[in-house]
């Protein structure tokens, strides 16, 4: 920075115009915002050679005066000129190098981080779910614990049934849920989704269009085909007139909604307490291994008239036909997954195959 510190005289044109020409040249050279405060402060603040002058213009006789006026208020404004273009140029620069540090490319694949990934069970079930709610019907849930008369008697399954021994089914000891006594209220975990069934057409009357999928427990081995916990998706539709054509036609748009268009299903005869005539449905798979074939999906049938007369039906007035289909074998077929153990133990690299990850940065 050029010295800027010799008095000058009002008068003095020659000095003057030095003094300006040092400013400007002290203001052009400043490389940042605070080299040009400091630059301003040495020539135009209270101890710049300007200023001062300016002061002595009170000491001057009258006739000279205005001259030494004119010469400083020129310079005065040549320097606020020269200095304001100097700031609006380096905070210019500023914020372009502001900027340029903040920039983001937005092109630029960020770094993100997995936090987990929804297990595709859940989203499966959602779809059946969104399936029938697209048909009219509605979703129904139903208590885990369930009354043994719920999960057996209501459905047509008399109390000597095999199903109803320990080897197959979980009881509650009622004390852990507030009983004084092993066994009050005969409570067991369901074995299955068709208590809410039950519980529906006792609550709601008919007409009646549900589909219940739930957990379910079964007292299995854990192996590469069975869970003591699982998951079922069971339908429900009661009304008049209805027949095992509706039944037939319901399986067929649920099997292509699950495998495509080229789903089909077949009913075999068989035999369930609760549904008369009963029958095995079979799904035409063309991934089956070996080739395309039939494989069986779950079972079906139209609901037993005792079923209808312990829910406080008329089965000489309403008809009705029932199915239902384990989630996690429609998930094993719809994938090719070939072990159970890969469902249910929780490694989160499974479930990030079928594209459920969830992100956060």
């Amino acid at each position: 920075m050029s010295d800027a510190t010799t008095p000058i005289s009002p008068l003095d044109q020659e000095g003057i115009a030095q003094a300006v020409a040092a400013a400007e040249a002290d203001f052009s050279a400043a490389g940042s915002l605070e080299e040009l405060k400091r630059a301003r402060g040495a020539h135009l603040g209270d101890s710049a050679p300007i200023i001062l002058a300016n002061r002595e213009i009170r000491n001057l006789d009258k006739k000279d005066k205005a001259q030494a006026g004119k010469n400083l208020g020129g310079a005065k404004k040549q320097l606020h000129a020269a200095y304001d273009q100097r700031l609006a140029a380096l905070e210019k620069e500023k914020e372009a190098q502001t900027l340029a540090a903040e920039a983001l490319d937005v092109t630029q694949v960020a770094q993100r981080y997995p936090q987990g990934a929804r297990h595709p069970l859940e989203t499966l079930m959602e779809d059946i779910s969104d399936f029938f709610v697209s048909m009219g019907w509605e979703i129904a849930e139903g208590p885990e614990v369930e009354h043994e008369w719920f999960n057996f008697d209501s459905l047509n399954i008399d109390p000597d049934h095999p199903a109803r021994q320990e080897q197959d089914t979980l009881y509650v000891d009622g004390r852990s849920l507030g009983g004084e006594n092993p066994g009050d209220g005969n409570l067991v975990l369901r074995t299955h989704t068709s208590p809410v069934q039950a519980r529906v057409m006792l609550s709601r009357g008919v007409p009646v269009y549900i589909a219940c999928p739930g957990k379910v427990f079964r007292a299995d081995e854990l192996d590469a085909t069975h869970t003591p916990v699982f998951h079922q998706v069971e339908g429900l539709a009661v009304d008049k007139g209805l027949t095992m054509a509706d039944l037939k036609g319901t399986l067929d748009h649920f099997a292509q909604s699950m495998f495509g268009m080229e789903a089909k299903t077949r009913l075999r005869p068989s035999f369930f307490p609760f549904t008369e005539p009963s029958a095995e449905m079979d799904l035409w798979f063309p991934q089956k291994k070996g080739g395309p074939g039939w494989i069986e999906w779950g079972g079906c049938g139209m609901v037993n008239p005792n079923v209808l007369t312990a829910c406080g039906i008329d089965p000489n007035v309403y008809s009705g036909f029932a199915f239902g289909m384990g989630i996690e074998r429609t998930l094993m077929l719809r994938h090719g997954i070939t072990d159970m153990h890969d469902i249910v133990e929780g490694d989160v690299r499974f479930s990030k195959q079928f594209g459920t990850t969830g992100r956060g940065n």
